[in-house]
């Protein structure tokens, strides 16, 4: 029978072939050591290299900048008093000399009462008094003369200052008919009409005092420690105007249902200009402090909760440095607690601890965006 050789077994010794070259050329390695001059490291050996090798960390040196943070506060203006012009006595309105919208000034007369009886009174005690005079004075004579003892003098002299008080009062009578504004301002609602019958107390007229104008708004209480008196800030109205104004007043307790502060900001309106009840918010600026701007990831956390970054010693090991965040905003956290040119870790700190020396290198890109 003859033997035929196929393409496959031809193949199977070609491969057989290529493996006892390969391997008489090779070198053996037995438990994972070798010879020659191009011999293998032993895994021991690689262990023993790669932990000898600092671990590579990136990093990026601060540097701080000034910044000025804004507190924003929605309220409403208010004027500053509302004044009611009220009549010292009983009587009926003869005149009201001012109308709704009318400005006044302090000491501007603006309502007459009728005097009706106290004309008749004023007679009355100027003539009581002119007669309280002649009378004191006849007795002062006789008693010089000696005919009228000094108790009959006093007695007419008493007689007299009841006259005089007598006639000053019947003189304020008749002056409380003379309704006159005790402050400046413009005329509004409620207001009286001729004819009307006014009490002890009624209104006669009402001022509102609008100059200066208030702005009034309510401050949380994690921000009201930032703010004094004095300080500037920018109220924008509902109209789109802004004015400028400054903190009078804070109040020293809290609301009990927004827990919110209540901050008075006083705002010039000569030009009446800026009306009552007008919604409207502020912008107050608090002064420039040096602060650091970090990226949110090279901020972590400490094993005690403590807010932190890490940084290099001048021996180039890590140590962590707690931060206190000033505020978010969308270029990352400002912050202060670092110091001036201190390097922190940019990439690479949740590989690390403290302690630990590494081989820092610097973050180029990140410390262009930092001082963007």
């Amino acid at each position: 029978m003859t033997f035929r050789i196929k393409g496959s077994h031809i193949i199977a010794l070609a491969i057989c072939a290529g493996l006892g070259g390969w391997m008489y050329t090779g070198k053996l390695i037995t438990g994972g050591q070798g010879s020659g001059d191009n011999s293998l490291e032993t895994i021991s050996e690689r262990t023993a290299k790669a932990s000898s090798e600092l671990f590579k960390v990136r990093y990026v040196s601060l540097f701080s900048e000034l910044r000025s943070e804004h507190i924003q506060v929605r309220g409403r203006t208010k004027a500053n008093a509302i004044v009611t012009i009220r009549s010292e006595t009983i009587g009926i309105v003869k005149q009201r000399l001012v109308s709704k919208g009318q400005a006044v000034k302090q000491g501007d007369l603006v309502c007459v009462l009728e005097r009706g009886a106290r004309e008749a009174k004023l007679a009355q005690a100027k003539a009581q008094l002119a007669q309280a005079e002649g009378d004191h004075s006849a007795k002062t004579e006789l008693s010089k003369r000696g005919f009228a003892s000094k108790t009959s003098v006093n007695q007419f002299k008493f007689a007299l200052d009841s006259a005089k008080a007598g006639l000053v009062q019947a003189e304020l009578e008749i002056a409380r008919t003379e309704i006159r504004a005790n402050a400046s301002g413009i005329v509004q609602d409620p207001v009286v009409e001729v004819g009307d019958m006014l009490r002890l107390g009624d209104a006669c007229i009402t001022l509102i005092d609008n100059d200066p104008m208030l702005f009034i708004g309510q401050v949380s209480e994690r921000d009201v420690s930032k703010i004094e008196l004095g300080m500037v800030a920018d109220v924008t109205l509902v109209t789109g105007e802004i004015v400028n104004g400054k903190i009078r007043y804070i109040a020293t307790s809290a609301d009990a249902k927004t827990r919110t502060f209540q901050v008075e900001i006083e705002l010039e309106n000569s030009k009446n200009n800026i009306r009552d009840g007008l919604t409207a918010s502020a912008d107050v600026v608090l002064p420039a402090q040096a602060a650091y701007r970090l990226s949110p990831s090279w901020i972590g956390l400490a094993d005690s909760g403590v807010i932190g970054i890490s940084a290099l010693n001048d021996d180039n090991t890590v140590r962590f440095v707690p931060v206190k965040i000033l505020a978010r905003t969308n270029d990352g956290f400002w912050v202060s607690g670092p110091t001036e040119g201190m390097r922190i870790i940019s990439l690479g700190r949740d590989y690390v601890g403290e302690g630990e020396k590494v081989e820092p290198v610097a973050d180029k890109m990140a410390s262009v965006e930092t001082q963007k």
